[in-house]
């Protein structure tokens, strides 16, 4: 899938550049004039929200979404601000604590297909907006999906890639892969290991994982998790090989997911699948190791009834461990 657009923002300065990195970024991703404009206001007003109402700033990540052919974007604005408990007097127009008309929330709002937000004090912010062009109505998703691909810093491409696809009968399966170290020949595992997954949707787990390590053979290897979700057999199949980390989350205690040692297209020591119950509220995390393993979601008011995209942003804020390529991806069954 696309990889994630970070632009950071401490400076109201910065909220016209924001829009410039935007435009370009929206261009690149193949999409056209109204959508762009669109893209470049949510993320000029979330830029200068940053600056008005948080300490430090934050961030903006961008995401180029796809559906039915049509192409669309996700903003993220994520900041460990001063948060709040009841959000909603900020989306009134005129609303403002800063002395400016105070337009800007409810500008974004309106320009946005998707839009949801999660706060809480002490902790910041994460709002989420999605946009597509005006003249498409996308159809109901079954799954839903919120994902953040960013390279270490100072890199500029990700080592770490992932996929996902529907399958027949109402089934879904994701790949989330780590190319050994980082930069470009990082980066190309990964993808390799993409590629062949895709290649090989309706074969079993075990069947993807050995194409994915065929497939790496000539690259620096990677680790690699596939997981398939059936919600009509209220299972989920897990085959991980190195440190990528699976988590089932519900409202009970998260299910930790089992990888096994080794790595694809150097060394595969045991291919294992193993099988979980998948309840109808779950949640599937699924990350590199440039995420903390040790969180717990808990803590955060309301946040596993949010956009699967809203818990990936706050997973990326509070865990990111900042010294490698970081993704995390959430998925979540919506249409039963």
């Amino acid at each position: 899938m696309y990889p994630t657009l970070l632009i950071a923002v401490s400076d109201k300065s910065q909220a016209g550049d924001a829009r410039r990195q935007a435009r370009l970024w929206a261009r690149s991703m193949g999409l056209h004039d109204e959508p762009v404009e669109q893209i470049a206001l949510v993320v000029t007003e979330l830029a200068n929200n940053l600056h008005l109402h948080t300490t430090h700033g934050g961030e903006l990540l961008l995401r180029k979404l796809e559906r039915d052919g049509q192409f669309g974007a996700e903003i993220l604005a994520v900041d460990a601000g001063p948060g709040t408990a009841n959000f909603s007097p900020f989306m009134r127009d005129g609303y403002s604590t800063s002395g400016t008309p105070g337009n800007g929330l409810g500008a974004v709002q309106r320009a946005s297909r998707v839009f949801e937000v999660h706060s809480q004090p002490g902790l910041g912010t994460v709002l989420l907006s999605q946009i597509w062009p005006r003249d498409f109505t996308p159809a109901a998703e079954r799954w839903q999906v919120g994902a953040v691909n960013l390279p270490m810093r100072g890199e500029t491409v990700s080592g770490d890639s992932w996929c996902q696809g529907e399958r027949e009968n109402g089934r879904t399966r994701l790949v989330v892969a780590d190319g050994l170290g980082h930069g470009p020949a990082a980066a190309e595992a990964s993808r390799c290991a993409v590629t062949a997954f895709a290649g090989q949707k309706n074969d079993s787990l075990p069947v993807v994982m050995q194409a994915m390590h065929n497939a790496l053979r000539s690259t620096r290897g990677a680790a690699a998790a596939i997981a398939e979700i059936d919600p009509a057999q209220e299972s989920l199949r897990y085959l991980g090989v190195g440190n990528i980390a699976g988590c089932i989350l519900t409202s009970g205690k998260p299910t930790s997911l089992v990888s096994m040692n080794g790595m694809v297209g150097a060394r595969n020591e045991k291919i294992q699948e193993f099988r979980y119950a998948w309840p109808r509220e779950a949640i599937l995390v699924m990350s590199s190791d440039g995420v903390k393993t040790q969180w717990n979601l808990q803590r955060y008011s309301g946040l596993l009834h949010r956009h699967a995209g809203i818990i990936a942003g706050v997973l990326y804020r509070d865990y990111k461990r900042g010294t490698d390529d970081t993704t995390v991806v959430v998925v979540r069954n919506v249409l039963r």
